[in-house]
């Protein structure tokens, strides 16, 4: 942990590392939240491969939808097509002359379609920081698979970042959409093309083969997510790709000079190892990392209700702006 710069409103989690101070630990509504997740079916639907199936098929005869919800008359949503894929972007309605760019990636373990949740965090970012956000609609798998939708991401983010001039573009995402965002990168610096000027990682789901044993303790505590469906959704990712390859799991890819990172992070995922592994790995290379580890949060705490999500998605927004 010494190489990784920890930056917490809470106190840090004591199985890590001793706490600096004796701050108070999660807000009531974060415990209350905790509980109410644990009664959603999240869970069940990541309880087994079987379960994944299940959805999988249920997802191919009637798909979700991708529109995103009225989001107010201060953001304008316009829809376009590049490379194949509706892409969305939202910008100010006052006007977009001189605003950063944000390309947002959706989580939803490759498998899931970008839900109301995500839309909101796009369009407070639209809203509040001023931005034009580009949010590419990917396919899913096991329709579409990593060999393709990698590359595919990393072009389009090319060609963002030659649109944008001297604009800032920051590259966000949640869950896979983090994987997603990683590969993409990994991809452009690995051809010698520009890197955005900083990543936004919420929970990252860096490495699809969920393989350390420590896990599948912290799986008994995570109210949402549980390793047997998240490697599957991993494997239909995959496609004809190992697991462990750096497209679907991009911690076991290169760090060196990537853009710096904002890392949120709960104690309550099961993924939040591997984010604890991606701060030191591309800090290892030199690469500038703030890595936001919140004790007893949960997957994707930074987009919920709650006064710690209030409070990253507040470091959400000065970033970005």
């Amino acid at each position: 942990m010494s190489v990784a710069r920890i930056v917490s409103a809470l106190q840090f989690c004591p199985d890590l590392c001793a706490p600096r101070s004796r701050e108070p630990g999660p807000s009531l509504q974060s415990r209350g939240f905790n509980a109410l997740l644990a009664l959603l079916p999240y869970k069940q639907q990541l309880a087994s491969a079987e379960a994944v199936q299940a959805h999988v098929q249920k997802l191919a005869l009637q798909a979700a939808s991708f529109e995103p919800p009225n989001l107010g008359r201060d953001v304008e949503v316009t829809l376009t097509k590049m490379g194949g894929w509706p892409v969305y972007y939202t910008a100010p309605a006052s006007g977009h002359e001189g605003c950063n760019f944000v390309m947002f990636l959706h989580g939803g373990g490759y498998i899931n379609e970008i839900v109301p949740a995500h839309w909101r965090l796009i369009g407070q970012m639209t809203r509040k920081a001023n931005v034009v956000c580009v949010v590419p609609i990917y396919p899913l798998a096991p329709r579409a698979t990593a060999k393709d939708v990698v590359p595919a991401t990393a072009e389009l983010l090319r060609m963002l970042l030659e649109d944008a001039g001297s604009a800032k573009v920051t590259v966000a995402g949640n869950s896979a959409g983090v994987g997603l965002a990683l590969a993409a990168c990994q991809w452009l610096r690995d051809r010698g093309h520009r890197q955005p000027d900083q990543m936004v990682l919420i929970s990252p789901a860096a490495d699809a083969s969920v393989s350390r044993p420590e896990q599948i303790e912290i799986a008994k505590r995570d109210p949402i997510q549980d390793i047997p469906g998240i490697v599957e959704a991993g494997r239909l990712y995959a496609g004809e790709l190992d697991i462990g390859h750096p497209f679907v799991s991009p911690l076991n890819g290169a760090f060196r000079a990537l853009a710096p990172m904002t890392i949120f992070a709960g104690t309550r995922d099961l993924l939040y190892p591997d984010s604890v592994d991606l701060a030191e790995r591309a800090m290892a290379v030199g690469v500038p990392v703030e890595l936001h580890l919140l004790r007893d949060q949960p997957h994707n705490y930074a987009l919920m209700p709650t006064p710690e999500g209030r409070k990253a998605r507040a470091l959400i927004m000065r970033a970005v702006a």
